[in-house]
């Protein structure tokens, strides 16, 4: 199975995923954002986000449910998607790959997102760089809010201002109490 963690940038993505992989050590963890950073170093991304590159919603898709189907194991992944076309676009590739996907959404308030953006380091020793990384987190943040209402039917909101153990428990509870252990 995929269990996708989804949410705004700061919403809780990477220390949820953490959570669950201490509990759940059979889970991999695909972070999509390597794809993107991989392509980046290959080719032009000419809108400046990779999640707007084919390839990347495709390797994305395709690396999600060769991991399924090579090592057996489930796999955790840590990533904000909300683009509608986009959701339906790797969604459903690992659907059709017959894999279960389980999607679920941390919705998080904008100033608990704004003052977590602004408590991480994104670009240790280079504040031109740290400055920009942050504003295009918080640039995201409202179409990210907004896009919670498009995301598909069964996807599960969870109060990604609770405690990370508390979601964990959550997300492994509604995939399946044998999940972790």
């Amino acid at each position: 199975m995929i269990v996708w963690i989804n949410g705004a940038f700061g919403s809780g993505k990477t220390t949820l995923t953490e959570e669950l992989r201490g509990r759940w050590p059979q889970a991999l963890v695909h972070d999509p954002e390597m794809v993107g950073f991989v392509l980046r170093e290959i080719v032009e991304v000419p809108t400046g986000d990779f999640q707007d590159l084919r390839l990347w919603r495709r390797q994305v898709a395709e690396l999600a449910v060769g991991l399924v189907e090579e090592y057996r194991r489930p796999v955790l992944v840590p990533m904000t998607l909300v683009h509608p076309g986009y959701v339906a676009e790797i969604f459903g590739r690992v659907r059709d790959a017959g894999i279960e996907l389980h999607h679920f959404f941390l919705r998080v308030s904008r100033e608990v997102l704004e003052q977590r953006i602004d408590g991480r380091t994104h670009a240790p020793g280079d504040p031109v760089r740290e400055e920009r990384v942050r504003r295009w987190c918080k640039d995201r943040i409202a179409p990210c809010l907004a896009a919670a209402d498009a995301l598909p039917p069964d996807t599960v909101f969870l109060d990604g201002e609770s405690p990370s153990w508390e979601l964990a428990d959550q997300v492994l509870a509604r995939i399946g109490a044998g999940a972790a252990g």
